[in-house]
């Protein structure tokens, strides 16, 4: 189970919020499993999948971030 932290560190209280986290968690997770597995299907290397998709999240942008 992941704690959730604000940026100040403390934790998420808020049970709603905490489950709407959850739950957005286990559906990045089966995307990326299906995906995975498409991708090993398709005959692509294990290594560079996980290259790729660290890449993706690496690249995330925050929209709210203060500039």
């Amino acid at each position: 189970m992941t704690i959730w932290k604000q940026p100040d560190g403390r934790a998420v209280s808020c049970e709603e919020k905490i489950k709407v986290l959850n739950q957005n968690l286990d559906e990045i997770r089966q995307a990326c499993q299906d995906a995975f597995e498409d991708a090993l299907l398709m005959g692509c290397d294990e290594d560079q999948i996980r290259k790729v998709f660290a890449t993706v999240v690496e690249t995330l942008r925050n929209p709210y971030a203060k500039s």
